[in-house]
């Protein structure tokens, strides 16, 4: 019996993972994550490095980034306390989805967790105070490729659950989606 669902969204490659939890009066346990039960689901991803933030307040909006060829990340990422509003925008050239968004609720309650492909700029939105985010990644941080796109970008049209959020000065100066630099091309990371 599989210990986790996986199920498709709209965006081609971005899936939500639901691991099993088995609990009783004292709690539960689940596996978070296990290789070999995501290579059975087609995910054979080889993640290389763990990343955490905490973010105190609700409000607070981290993104939208991504890192440039040839070191993007696929990620894996979760709400370990509290719940966020996570958001994924195709960036790929040529994708029948390029410049959509999709928004995905995780949180400690649900235990979903969202795989993000290369070819994705990401971001999330606090919905809850004390959110700690907890993300695999199968790229290193490199910072000579880092790149974000606006939060609020127009041509994009998230809709975030804050009008006036909380955001890091770098993230208030990320340009335009039509003035981002991307090299990613749609079929290329299949």
């Amino acid at each position: 019996m599989p210990k986790i669902t996986v199920t498709d969204t709209f965006l081609r490659g971005v899936k939500i993972i639901e691991p099993k939890s088995f609990g009783d009066n004292r709690g539960y346990f689940m596996e978070s994550y296990n290789a070999e039960e995501l290579a059975e689901q087609g995910i054979h991803t080889k993640f290389i490095q763990d990343n955490q933030s905490l973010s105190s307040e609700p409000g607070i909006i981290r993104g939208l980034h991504y890192q440039l060829n040839p070191k993007c990340q696929t990620k894996l990422l979760r709400a370990l306390t509290g719940a966020i509003l996570d958001v994924v925008v195709d960036i790929r050239k040529g994708s029948p989805t390029f410049g959509k968004w999709g928004g995905f609720i995780l949180s400690e309650y649900n235990r979903r967790q969202l795989l993000i492909p290369k070819g994705f700029a990401h971001g999330f939105c606090t919905l809850t105070p004390n959110v700690n985010v907890f993300y695999k990644v199968d790229e290193f941080y490199a910072p000579e490729q880092d790149r974000g796109i606006l939060w609020n970008d127009p041509a994009i049209g998230i809709d975030w659950p804050v009008s006036n959020p909380i955001l890091s000065e770098k993230d208030t100066k990320h340009p335009l989606l039509k003035d981002a630099e991307i090299n990613f091309e749609w079929g290329a990371e299949d």
